[in-house]
């Protein structure tokens, strides 16, 4: 599992291995992969906008996900999201353990790249601990030189990558080779170069062992019906304990006679371990789930002709010779509210209305006693059009008897695509009779003068003396 200890931290060099859950590793990380790189060059046609699928314009405050544009007042999606997201993990982890970790993590992810460079350029885990216990020379300075200069490639490709989503794309990557791009995409790429060359290349498993919070609390939502990444005890201790292949303990006829379990105590499982546990210890925190150990045991066992099985997917209930209970409360609670979050979500992206519209009374003075007896309140009224084709808007009063609307010069209004607009309208009311009440509530309509339509109302309230 290790051999050299670097100021305290014990080194670890995870051995290859193929299997189910490495070839789902894989398809996960080409996805994974295709997605992250792929999203900012995918052309993405608007009747306005840009013509990129996904970007992020922190300068006119909008931000376009394919057809879904979103404004600065539908922030509440992003807080709809993220209680999903939060939902979904509670979710997954209550039934199969920290598969998130062993699999979609970001961390893991780009960790598990940089150790396949590693492998690539240094060859595998026994050359690989040859080369670092080896004194500094020419072959040395050239795998590890060559090994860090990949690795800084793709820390470099992945920050720049991210700052491609905050503006177009090919303009952006002119302008940073050119050096006119903004300070802030070279401090960005900077920064996160420097991180993810760190995190996925030097820090590796730390970050997971003491940096993440997720491993520490991971535990409050286990349960005895939790698939986690088990080691059969009894099947691979026996009654004497695990022991290697000798003679007399080649075949499992001679090993149950003898009290020995299944376990040939190969380490292969330890050595796969990008965390470097060994997991017939039990459950530790260290174990993100990733499945390889399975991989390398069930690869044992097959060589061996025995079953497959010492190590998987297992729960304590099962391990006692029960069943694990999929629907209980815990786990039904949390389908139910991702259900629910998830239809509500929907249901408001797909039900926006054409025009978003706030009111601001202006209480400088509150309202104004004009010479002819009559009262006018002031009002700003700020109009958002959320589609990408031209209106022309009007308003008009409701359930203000008398009223009369100054909205000055604009009868009619035009608002282009996805743009904001600003009325400063004044709102007068006949003198009020004896007795009238000093607060009235009314509405102002928003009428789509292009359809006949009302757009929206917006409630209001008149102050008089």
């Amino acid at each position: 599992m290790t051999t050299t200890a670097d100021a305290g931290r014990v080194r670890i060099y995870p051995r290859s291995v193929s299997g189910k859950f490495r070839r789902l590793k894989y398809a996960v990380l080409a996805i994974a992969y295709l997605v992250y790189y792929g999203l900012p060059w995918l052309p993405w046609h608007r009747a306005t906008g840009p013509d990129q699928a996904v970007l992020f314009d922190i300068v006119g405050r909008k931000y376009y996900l394919f057809d879904l544009v979103v404004q600065p007042q539908q922030i509440f999606w992003l807080a709809g999201f993220l209680v999903l997201a939060a939902m979904l993990l509670f979710f997954v982890t209550g039934i199969a353990g920290r598969v998130f970790c062993g699999f979609f993590c970001f961390q893991t992810l780009w960790t598990d790249l940089f150790m396949r460079i590693e492998y690539w350029v240094q060859g595998e885990r026994p050359a690989r601990i040859r080369l670092d216990q080896q004194p500094w020379g020419p072959e040395k300075l050239r795998k590890k030189g060559l090994t860090w200069l990949l690795w800084f490639l793709v820390a470099f490709w992945t920050a720049i990558t991210f700052t491609l989503y905050w503006g177009e794309a090919g303009t952006l990557l002119r302008e940073f080779f050119t050096g006119t791009a903004p300070a802030a995409m070279y401090i960005t790429t900077g920064i996160l170069t420097f991180t993810t060359f760190t995190m996925a290349g030097l820090a590796r498993e730390q970050v997971c062992t003491h940096m993440c919070p997720y491993s520490r609390f991971q535990a409050a939502m286990f349960d005895k019906d939790t698939k986690l990444v088990t080691y059969d005890l009894r099947r691979g201790e026996g009654e004497q304990g695990r022991s290697k292949v000798r003679k007399g303990l080649k075949t499992l006829e001679e090993r149950h006679a003898a009290g020995v379990g299944d376990c040939i105590d190969c380490g292969y499982c330890v050595q796969v371990c990008p965390t470097g546990i060994d997991i017939r210890n039990g459950l530790q925190v260290q174990c993100i789930h990733c499945g390889l150990c399975i991989d390398a045991c069930n690869t044992i066992m097959d060589n061996m002709g025995w079953p497959r099985g010492l190590i998987r997917f297992s729960s304590a209930r099962e391990q006692e010779g029960g069943k694990a209970r999929l629907f209980k409360l815990k786990t039904v609670g949390y389908g139910l509210s991702i259900l629910v979050v998830t239809v509500l979500l929907f249901w408001s992206v797909s039900h926006q209305g054409e025009i978003d519209t706030a009111v601001r009374q202006i209480r400088q003075p509150l309202y104004v006693l004009l010479s002819d007896g009559s009262i006018q309140n002031s009002y700003q009224i700020k109009l958002s059009n959320l589609t990408s084709e031209t209106h022309h808007y009007s308003l008009r009063i409701k359930d203000l008897p008398g009223a009369q609307l100054d909205v000055g010069h604009f009868r009619t209004v035009e608002l282009k695509p996805l743009k904001h607009l600003t009325l400063l309208v004044k709102v007068r009311t006949p003198q009020p009779p004896p007795g009238a009440a000093r607060i009235q509530d009314f509405e102002f309509e928003v009428v789509n003068r292009d359809t006949g339509a009302v757009a929206a109302i917006v409630p209001a309230r008149f102050y008089r003396p």
